[in-house]
C-alpha cells in the first residue's frame, strides 16, 4: 500500500514545491535615513515606499508574487549606505535597491549596486553624479542642473533679486552641486553672487556668516542645504534683523523645517517635486490614503518614495521577469509613466524628466505657489 501510493506523494510534494516557488516574494531592498539628523526626510520617503508596497500587494502583487520590502537604516551617517547595500544584495538577494534621499549617501551605495549589476532607484537624490555612476543607477526625481536654474529664475522673476548671497554646506555633495548650478544660471542672466558663506552639516551657529551677509547689501539668500540647518539659518537671520527673503531647495521640504523654524520660517520659499494641493485625482487619492494611514499630509519625499516603487514594479511587469538585467533594461525604457509626482520619462542619463514646483510656508503649512521650468 505504501509503495503503491508513493508516486502520488512525490507528485504532491512537487506540486507544493512549485506552488511555493511561484508565491515566493519578490525581494526589494531599501536603504533610508530612518534615524539621525535627516530622519524627517528618510521617514517620509520610507512611508511612501511602504505604502506603495502594501497597495500593490493588496492588488495581487506582481507576476503572481507578493512584494517583500527589506529596509536598512543608514542612520543619516556617512559610510552606512554602502554597508546596507552590500548586505541587501549579498545576504537578502534583493532584485533591486531603492535609496537614498541624500545624494552623498546615494553616491556611496551606487558603486556597490553598479558592480553587482543590481538596479538602483534613488527617490530624491538630485546630484547628477548619482546616475553618472553607471547604467544600473536611476532616479525618479529631477536633478540639480534642472533645480538650480529653476531657483535662479524664481529669484530673479518672483523675488526681483539682483544681488544674492549663498549659504552652502561644504560637507554635502548635494549642497555644493546645487549651489554651482544656481550660480551659473543666476549670473548668466545678469545676476550677481555677492558672497558665498560656508558651513558644515551639523553646525548650530551661523551668526558669523549671517553677519557678513547682512553687511553685504544683498537682496536675498539662497540656502541649498538640508532643513535642519536651513531652519536655524532663518531663525538666526531674523534674530540679527535680516528681513530679506531666504529661500531653499527640495531638501527643505520637511515638517521639521516648520517645527524648528517656527514663526521665523513664515514666508520662506522652496523648490519641490509635487504639491499635495494638486487637484488631479492621482495626487488627491494618494494624499487622502497617506493621511488616513500616517495622520499627516505627504510631502515630496513621501510621493517620490511611492513613485520609486511604482516605476520599479512597472519595469518588472514589462520585463516579465525578476532578472536584474531585464529589469534594468525595462527601467531605461520607461516613457511617460503616470506617477504621483507627474509623468515620468527616464532619459538617456537615467534621470527623470519632469517639472518643478515652488511652494511657500504660509500659516505653518506648505502651500503651492507655481510650477516652473528653467
Amino acid at each position: 500500500m505504501f509503495y503503491a501510493l508513493r508516486p502520488f506523494f512525490v507528485l504532491a510534494l512537487l506540486a507544493l514545491t512549485f506552488t511555493h516557488a511561484a508565491e515566493e516574494p519578490i525581494r526589494i531592498g531599501e536603504y533610508a535615513s530612518i534615524t539621525g539628523k535627516e530622519a524627517s526626510l528618510g521617514q517620509s520617503s520610507h512611508n511612501g515606499t511602504l505604502m506603495a508596497i502594501d497597495d500593490l500587494n493588496a492588488a495581487g502583487g506582481v507576476l503572481g508574487r507578493p512584494l517583500l520590502l527589506i529596509t536598512e537604516d543608514t542612520q543619516s551617517k556617512p559610510g552606512e549606505s554602502a554597508t546596507a547595500a552590500k548586505k541587501l544584495i549579498s545576504r537578502d538577494k534583493v532584485v533591486a535597491l531603492l535609496g537614498e534621499v541624500a545624494s552623498s549617501r546615494s553616491l556611496e551605495a551606487a558603486p556597490v549596486a553598479q558592480l553587482a549589476k543590481v538596479p538602483m532607484i534613488s527617490p530624491a537624490s538630485t546630484n547628477p553624479k548619482v546616475t553618472e555612476t553607471g547604467n544600473y543607477i536611476f532616479r525618479t526625481c529631477f536633478i540639480d542642473p534642472f533645480q538650480g536654474p529653476v531657483m535662479a529664475r524664481f529669484a530673479q522673476e518672483k523675488l526681483r533679486a539682483k544681488r544674492v548671497a549663498l549659504m552652502v554646506s561644504n560637507s554635502s555633495a548635494y549642497s555644493i552641486g546645487l549651489a554651482k548650478f544656481f550660480r551659473e544660471a543666476f549670473t548668466a542672466n545678469g545676476g550677481t553672487i555677492v558672497l558665498e558663506q560656508k558651513y558644515a552639516e551639523g553646525d548650530k551657529d551661523f551668526k558669523a556668516q549671517l553677519t557678513a551677509i547682512k553687511s553685504a547689501g544683498v537682496d536675498a539668500v539662497f540656502n541649498p542645504g538640508y532643513y535642519n540647518e536651513g531652519a536655524l539659518i532663518v531663525l538666526q537671520a531674523r534674530d540679527l534683523g535680516l528681513t530679506l527673503p531666504i529661500f531653499g531647495a527640495d531638501s527643505w521640504e520637511a515638517e521639521a523645517l516648520i517645527e524648528l523654524g517656527g514663526k521665523a520660517i513664515e514666508g520662506a520659499y522652496l523648490c519641490s517635486h509635487y504639491s499635495p494641493a494638486d487637484p488631479s485625482p492621482r495626487v488627491q487619492n494618494f494624499v487622502q490614503a497617506y493621511k488616513k494611514r500616517f495622520g499627516s499630509t505627504p510631502d515630496s519625499n513621501a510621493s517620490l518614495g511611492y513613485d520609486s516603487v511604482l516605476v520599479l514594479v512597472d519595469a518588472i511587469k514589462r520585463a516579465g521577469s525578476t532578472d536584474r538585467t531585464k529589469i534594468r533594461d525595462a527601467l531605461a525604457a520607461t516613457k511617460n509613466f503616470a506617477a504621483v509626482t507627474g509623468n515620468i520619462t527616464i532619459d538617456a542619463q537615467r534621470n527623470a524628466s519632469k517639472n518643478a514646483v515652488i511652494i511657500q510656508v504660509r500659516n505653518g503649512k506648505f502651500k503651492f505657489v507655481q510650477s516652473m521650468t528653467p
